[in-house]
């Protein structure tokens, strides 16, 4: 089994996105969430091929467009293979064929249970999670089990992290140029390249990631910051640094986060998520899944693989079971999505029984960490 990580971003927020490619015992290789079939790609697959044989089975998991975007492609580059997607793949604002999405013509929907199915060679199993959110949208995402490695393969409903950045942050200077950008305290500071630079960049990364603007921020989205730009500046922009952060409210809420590499969930995923409680289609995924025997889990975004069984896959799950909706989060982080959740999105998702998504107080800075335009006479600040 092999994993074949990317960055995807914007604004110097990388994080990962991984693919993985399963060899077969009957031969061939089974790739699960594609990734862009950049030539360096298609390079690295090839001594893949040569020992195991062609690409069998290409599976999209997801619905979400940084998936999508790359299997048309990738499936492309391999016409021989069967691939398969989840059968819910939507657009917006209009709903469009799946031809018109990037999808090859040859493109089979994926059962939503490898059960009762001559599917996989019996080498592998799969459940399909199916949740509608709100109107005109689904999150899906699959769970497989390959059971000669008793590894349990996952797109986006799970994750972990620790402050060490992952291999790939690492591995090219313009990479590493991004955890230097996110780790300065002043627009012009020059970081210095060391091992603690890195990891208070990658820990600020990980908050804009899931948070988008979390409670140890005070972000300015006017012009002030545009003001401020130096064209010399060598670390990127000009020095544009519209988020300032408190040194010891950053390090709590990434550690409330992380919990040194705990299993959770994306915020986002969490209030999509609760959608699917009400229909049972939560609570039986989970428990469909937690029957496989597995004792690793490869998800598809940061830390890869988990030493997880059964048991700690479901414990993030936990609170559909609970009847609430609380995280473990510090409650500031997830001011913004609580309130998105309320106002700008609440066309695009249904009402839930489980309340808005909420976390504990970790008193990081009562009422510092706002979102100022003042060019625009805009103020938003968390309740």
């Amino acid at each position: 089994m092999w994993a074949f990580d990317q960055l995807i971003g914007i604004y110097y927020v990388h994080v990962p996105i991984r693919m993985t490619v399963v060899a077969l015992e009957s031969g061939g290789l089974f790739v699960y969430a594609p990734v862009a079939p950049t030539p360096e790609c298609l390079a690295l697959m090839q001594p893949l091929i040569d020992d195991y044989g062609p690409v069998k089975y290409i599976v999209l998991p997801s619905v979400a467009v940084e998936h999508k975007v790359n299997a048309g492609p990738f499936a492309r580059a391999f016409p021989s293979a069967e691939f398969y997607a989840v059968d819910q793949q939507y657009s917006f604002p209009i709903p469009l064929p799946s031809s018109f999405l990037g999808l090859p013509r040859w493109t089979k929907p994926l059962p939503r249970s490898s059960e009762g199915l001559d599917l996989w060679g019996g080498e592998l199993e799969h459940e399909v999670l199916t949740v509608k959110p709100g109107p005109g949208s689904y999150f899906q995402d699959v769970g497989f089990i390959h059971k000669k490695s008793r590894t349990l393969l996952l797109c986006d409903a799970l994750l972990a992290v620790t402050e060490e950045p992952p291999a790939i942050l690492t591995s090219e200077p313009e990479y590493t140029r991004a955890l230097l950008f996110h780790a300065r305290d002043d627009p012009l500071e020059l970081v210095r390249d060391t091992p603690e630079a890195r990891r208070k960049g990658w820990r600020r990364i990980v908050l804009l990631f899931n948070f988008f603007i979390p409670g140890a921020t005070q972000a300015d989205i006017g012009l002030g910051p545009l003001l401020k730009l130096d064209p010399s500046f060598s670390l990127g922009w000009g020095g544009w640094q519209p988020f300032r952060w408190r040194a010891e409210a950053e390090a709590q809420s990434f550690a409330r986060y992380s919990a040194d590499g705990k299993p959770t969930l994306l915020p986002i995923i969490q209030i999509i998520l609760n959608r699917g409680v009400a229909d049972g289609a939560l609570r039986q995924w989970v428990g469909a899944v937690s029957k496989w025997d597995f004792e690793r889990v490869v998800p598809a975004h940061l830390d890869a693989p988990l030493a997880l069984g059964p048991a700690q896959f479901a414990e993030p799950f936990e609170f559909a079971r609970n009847g609430g909706n609380e995280a473990r989060f510090c409650d500031e982080d997830v001011a913004l999505l609580r309130e998105a959740e309320r106002g700008p999105l609440a066309f695009s998702v249904g009402k839930t029984t489980l309340g808005p998504l909420t976390g504990a107080s970790c008193d990081l800075g009562k009422g510092e960490a706002r979102v100022v335009s003042r060019e625009l006479g805009l103020r938003w600040t968390p309740k």
